[in-house]
This record gives C-alpha cells, sequence and structure tokens, in this order.
C-alpha cells in the first residue's frame, strides 16, 4: 500500500514537472528564456518549446504592430515662428526582443515614452524648417517620411522597428483660430460686399436701360398714333369736303345737330343764348 502511494506521488510530481517543462509560443508572440535571472534564448518561432522546470522561466512579448497615440496636441513652431497644434501616431512593433528587453526592461509604457520623445525632438527639428503652407500641406507627406526615418533610427537601438508616422491634424491654436477665422469672415463680407455692390451697379443699369427703351417704345407709339390720327383727320375732313360739296345745306343740317348733341350732353347743362340766333335755326324748321 505505501509502495503504492510513492508511485502515485511519484507519478504527480512528474507530470507537475513535465507541465513545468514546457511551453508554447504562439504567432502573435516572441518569448524570452531566463535561467536565474540571466537570459539562455530567444524564441520568435510560434511552437512548443523545453525549459528546465524551476531554473528558468518564460517571459512573453506582443510582436504585432502596436500603435502608440498622442492623448493631446502637441505645440510646435515653424519657420514663420507660427504655433502650430499637431495630433499625431506611431505605428511600431518589438523587431529584436532581446535588446528591447535589455534597453527598456520590456516595458510597453517606457518604450513608448521613449518613442515619444524622439517623435517630439524630429517634429521640432522639421517643423522648425518649414512654412504654415509645407506643414499643412506643401510637404506634409514629406515630412511624415523624415519623421519615420528619424524614428526609426532612434527606435532601432532599443530593439523596435517604426513602421509610420502619421500627422492626424495640424490646425493653428484656439486662440490664433479665432483671431483666422475673424480674417476669413471679414474678407467674405468684403467679397459679399463688393458683389452687391456690383450686382446693385448692373441692376440699376439695366433698369435706366430698360427705362429707356420703355421711353422709346413709348415716342414711338405717340408718333405713330398722331400719324395715324393725323390720317385720319384728313381722310375725315375729306369726306366732310365731299359731302358738303354734294348737298351743301345736309351738311349744314348735320353739323347742326351735332353741334346741339354736344352742346346739350348734361341734363344740367344751361346756354344763355338770343333765341333768334341761327344756332336754332333747324330747331324751327327743317330749313329747306
Amino acid at each position: 500500500m505505501k509502495s503504492l502511494n510513492n508511485l502515485l506521488i511519484g507519478t504527480v510530481v512528474v507530470l507537475i514537472l513535465l507541465s513545468l517543462s514546457f511551453f508554447v509560443v504562439d504567432q502573435r508572440q516572441s518569448a524570452i528564456v531566463f535561467q536565474l535571472g540571466e537570459i539562455v534564448s530567444v524564441k520568435k518561432e510560434p511552437g512548443l518549446y523545453f525549459k528546465i522546470p524551476l531554473v528558468q522561466n518564460v517571459r512573453y512579448f506582443d510582436s504585432r504592430i502596436l500603435t502608440m497615440d498622442s492623448t493631446e496636441p502637441e505645440r510646435f513652431i515653424t519657420a514663420e515662428k507660427k504655433n502650430m497644434m499637431v495630433d499625431s501616431f506611431v505605428k511600431w512593433r518589438i523587431a529584436d526582443v532581446q535588446q528591447y528587453y535589455v534597453s527598456v526592461g520590456g516595458d510597453e509604457k517606457r518604450a513608448q515614452t521613449r518613442l515619444m520623445q524622439t517623435v517630439n525632438a524630429a517634429m521640432r527639428e522639421e517643423f522648425g524648417k518649414r512654412t504654415i503652407h509645407d506643414v499643412v500641406s506643401g510637404e506634409r507627406d514629406q515630412i511624415m517620411e523624415v519623421l519615420r526615418e528619424k524614428t526609426n533610427s532612434d527606435a532601432n537601438k532599443i530593439g523596435v522597428q517604426v513602421l509610420d508616422v502619421r500627422l492626424k491634424r495640424v490646425d493653428f491654436p484656439p486662440e490664433i483660430s479665432d483671431s483666422v477665422y475673424r480674417r476669413m469672415d471679414a474678407e467674405r463680407n468684403r467679397v459679399a460686399n463688393e458683389l452687391r455692390a456690383t450686382g446693385n451697379a448692373e441692376s440699376e443699369q439695366i433698369r435706366a436701360d430698360a427705362d429707356r427703351q420703355v421711353q422709346i417704345i413709348l415716342a414711338d407709339a405717340y408718333r405713330d398714333a398722331q400719324r395715324i390720327k393725323g390720317e385720319g383727320d384728313a381722310k375725315a375732313t375729306s369726306i366732310y369736303a365731299a359731302a358738303f360739296g354734294r348737298n351743301s345745306e345736309f351738311y349744314a343740317f348735320y353739323r347742326s345737330l351735332d353741334a346741339y348733341k354736344q352742346s346739350f350732353k348734361n341734363k344740367n347743362d344751361m346756354m344763355v343764348i338770343d333765341p333768334s340766333s341761327p344756332f336754332f335755326k333747324y330747331m324751327k324748321g327743317t330749313g329747306k
């Protein structure tokens, strides 16, 4: 019975030692094997590995691409001595896990602090050589490539590879942005006023031309009306003359009737005249 217990205990101990003797590295990781605090080996390929239990230990490191994003925009000065607020991010990964551990103790925060210092120093240098236009649009791609190269050169010293440095946003500080906005607003208002003034001038010119055309049309219409009226009066006079030539007495009678009609158009019309006047000739009789 005692020997059976010893066998079971021995089997359990062996299983525990075996479980402590193997470790797995997957494709997303790199591993360093330590023996009494000293680096024994580095495992970069995924697979199952052996280590001496209780003597050796393993520490894992992420080999994927990591992102370091700035929490707050940083202030930089251009060649024109203008302040710019820059928001950026960095893509990086651990290239040499042993050098990474030796340089920053495998601490990701320490590595990011080192990278941020390098990026800021490179930005200050590059921004100080360029104008606002170059920074915002003119040479932005070139600046990002230079920043990547400089940052990567320094990052290699701590076993890190910098894959990309990006400028997310480049803007003026709030106090300058307000001033720029006010200048832009004033410029837009000036342009708007110029357009309004030009439009008013053109509208006045159009109105004046329209009024001139109206006067010309009215004058032509009045001239034509007077000409037509004159032609009508001439024709009427000719007809009257022809009628008078044919029967002078009938013509006189007709003209008298017309005179009566015009004189007594309203009931309240009053005329003071001698009853024996020739005006009443045809009221007394039909004449001939």
